[in-house]
């Protein structure tokens, strides 16, 4: 199914409107070797793509962010458990953290590391399929902005480990041959 262009005229009227902002956050440990984090980027930016002109129409904007979390200061300023991590307007669009062990995120920091899974209509998926993340981004988009209070954060053991074995991994003199 091709979807069609939205109107000009129709994208000047609601231009001339200040539009409303739907944040989209997109928070990963690594874009370079590890598969759930680069195939959830590329869909997610396919989805983000399909749905601006329906935002757009609408009278909102998408404003859409891509953070690495290097290392515990930006997993703590971020309250970062899982990765990957998708929040709408401030929202973990998962609400639950589900994971499974992750060999990429494992070679990077040379320790057992788990990451997360999505879980749609009764499948689970390391990267989440297209339906999956629109009916999300939608869902958070519009619900209500009242927050539940949230436990304190602390940085959960799994991503400790990855960080750490990351920084030794890292540190090593013997360019990684022995780690």
């Amino acid at each position: 199914m091709k979807i069609k262009r939205i109107d000009r005229k129709v994208v000047a009227e609601v231009t001339k409107k200040k539009l409303k902002e739907i944040r989209i956050d997109y928070l990963y440990l690594d874009l370079n070797t590890c598969d759930r984090c680069v195939g959830t980027d590329a869909v997610l930016e396919e989805v983000i793509e399909e749905l601006t002109p329906a935002f757009v129409l609408a009278g909102y904007r998408i404003a859409y962010r891509k953070t690495e979390i290097m290392g515990e200061v930006d997993a703590t300023l971020h309250q970062f458990v899982s990765s990957p991590t998708i929040r709408v307007n401030g929202r973990d669009i998962c609400g639950v953290v589900k994971e499974s062990d992750c060999g990429c995120c494992g070679e990077i920091s040379g320790t057992q590391v788990d990451c997360r899974v999505f879980e749609y209509e009764g499948k689970t998926y390391e990267i989440p399929p297209k339906a999956m993340l629109a009916e999300a981004i939608l869902k958070n988009a519009f619900a209500a902005t009242e927050r539940e209070k949230a436990d304190p954060y602390a940085i959960p053991q799994n991503l400790k480990n990855f960080f750490e074995g990351k920084e030794k991994k890292n540190s090593c003199c013997c360019s990684g041959s022995c780690c």
